[in-house]
Parts: structure tokens; C-alpha cells; sequence
């Protein structure tokens, strides 16, 4: 069993890693996936990447995938439940700028937040 859980709202994300069972897609805004997030980590989940990765900012894109611990530890990490209740409030700061975008800009939105969490993947595996 793999030692993490992929948290996405990312189509693209969902397609690649599909055959995992580790995998928890929810069509859902970024906010959302931050909030699926905090409450796992609640739960006792550790963050094992940084929400906001890749200094690309909540209203830049609507995709977003985080990595956490597959299984919940015996008490919370107060660190991960501090990274993401921040994460929570970045989001909320910054209304979307654009919410009709065109399909290769989302399909671009798509291949960043892929990027970014293919190459934490690839370290791991």
C-alpha cells in the first residue's frame, strides 16, 4: 500500500493515476479540495505537500492536488492542520479571476497542477 493518498480535483490527474487506489477525485473548486483537505488532516492525515506548491496563486487556477498520508496518525499534525487552515484563508483572499476559460487554458491549468504533483510522485516511487 502507498504510504500517501492523492487528494485532486484535476481531471488530468484523475486520468493518469486512475488505477490507484489511493486516488480521491472530487469534482470540486480548489477551495473545496483545501477544505476536504483540512478535514482529513483533522482526521490525523499529515500534508505531505504544500497546497499552494508551485507559487501559483488559488485564483490562477482551478486545479489543485495535495498529497497526505495514506493512513491517519493517533493525533493531529498541528503543523499540516496550521499549513492548511492558511491555505483555507489565501483561497477565500483571492476571488476567482476568470471563470469562462477557454478549453486550452484549461487544459493548460491542468497540465501545471499535473506537473507538479507527477514530479512529487515520481520521488516517491
Amino acid at each position: 500500500m502507498a504510504q500517501y493518498q492523492i487528494i485532486t480535483n484535476n481531471p488530468l490527474v484523475r486520468q493518469h493515476y486512475a488505477a490507484k487506489d489511493n486516488l480521491r477525485y472530487e469534482d470540486v473548486s480548489y477551495l473545496e479540495i483545501f477544505t476536504i483537505v483540512r478535514d482529513l488532516v483533522q482526521k490525523g492525515h499529515k500534508l505531505l505537500t504544500h497546497p499552494l506548491a508551485g507559487s501559483v496563486k488559488p485564483n490562477e487556477t482551478p486545479y489543485r492536488s495535495v498529497l497526505i498520508s495514506s493512513r491517519p496518525g493517533a493525533k493531529v499534525d498541528v503543523e499540516s492542520e496550521l499549513i492548511i487552515e492558511e491555505c483555507i484563508i489565501a483561497g477565500k483572499k483571492f476571488p476567482p479571476l476568470h471563470t469562462n476559460w477557454p478549453a486550452k487554458i484549461i487544459e493548460d491549468f491542468q497540465y501545471v497542477d499535473y506537473s507538479l504533483i507527477s514530479n512529487v510522485l515520481a520521488t516517491l516511487n
